[in-house]
């Protein structure tokens, strides 16, 4: 009987894992497209941050942290932190957006909720 619940839970265990892998690379794709245009001074993200009010260090700084939280999603060893520092900066992308910005908050919630998710299966994974 042990035997055929392990032989089930394997191709479960790797499909997770396969599903895992690709919600990771989607994600990390989106923020270094995100981190792309804040770094390269695209207007859009020039004025949005003018907007903000706190000068263009958030912007580089923003673009770095998305960067940094991208290239750790591929290293599984640190995936589940770099998914954390993901769902800080998306926190403060919705907050943003909801006192200051206006528009839609809407981007951000599902790269926050995405970026829980990883968190949450690679905590998983990690017991």
């Amino acid at each position: 009987m042990k035997e055929a619940i392990r032989q089930t839970a394997a191709p479960i265990g790797r499909v997770r894992i396969i599903t895992l892998w690709i919600l990771q690379v989607l994600v990390a794709l989106a923020f270094f497209a995100a981190a792309g245009s804040k770094l390269a001074g695209a207007e859009q993200m020039v004025g949005m941050f003018d907007k903000l009010g706190f000068g263009q260090w958030l912007r580089y700084l923003t673009g770095l942290l998305e960067v940094t939280g991208a290239i750790g999603l591929f290293i599984p060893r640190y995936a589940f932190y770099a998914a954390g520092l993901l769902i800080l900066v998306m926190a403060g992308a919705i907050f943003s957006h909801l006192t200051v910005l206006g528009g839609s908050p809407l981007p951000p919630l599902v790269l926050l909720l995405l970026s829980a998710t990883i968190a949450y299966l690679r905590k998983l994974e990690s017991r």
